[in-house]
């Protein structure tokens, strides 16, 4: 069963360099809120269509920091990105409320270490009986171009994470 798109995504609605995608997945919250904080559950889905994650180190802790290195696949992503290219992304946990909410700051990562513009993620899992309504919001945007590429990723995302809690 594919990803329900009930409240897909602010952004096409709005100039604002911020984003609220919102899926219901056909899985329960326990197992949901799992797969986004252990790494041998986020390597299964994590990135955009066509990404791998072969890096994925963290500290799952209020102030704990993760990284992560993407990867795109043979054929690039959407036109976008060249094939086999490494994206690199760091941020620190600013809050961990299992099994309900995670905050986290999310940067990109260049070749020699240097942090990009910062946002802050929240993602928010909320029981609708068997299922997990999973609400993701990131902000605030240098841009809405930014944005727009940023909603691209996590919706090819977050159809690959309803994929995988299906599979379990």
């Amino acid at each position: 069963m594919a990803a329900k798109s009930s409240a897909a995504t602010k952004s096409a609605e709005s100039a604002q360099p911020e984003l609220t995608i919102t899926r219901v997945l056909d899985a329960p919250r326990d197992l949901v809120f799992r797969v986004w904080t252990r790494p041998e559950h986020l390597v299964r889905w994590w990135g955009p269509s066509g990404f791998t994650l072969p890096q994925c180190k963290m500290d799952l802790r209020p102030g704990g920091a993760f990284h992560y290195i993407m990867r795109s696949g043979e054929e690039g992503c959407s036109g976008s990105h060249p094939p086999n290219t490494e994206h690199r992304l760091r941020g620190v946990f600013r809050e961990i409320k299992p099994p309900e909410r995670l905050v986290f700051t999310w940067a990109w990562e260049d070749e020699n270490g240097q942090l990009g513009h910062e946002t802050l993620v929240t993602v928010t899992m909320t029981e609708q009986g068997s299922k997990t309504k999973l609400t993701l919001h990131q902000a605030v945007f240098e841009s809405v171009t930014a944005r727009d590429a940023h909603n691209t990723g996590w919706s090819e995302c977050m159809v690959r994470l309803a994929a995988y809690v299906e599979s379990l």
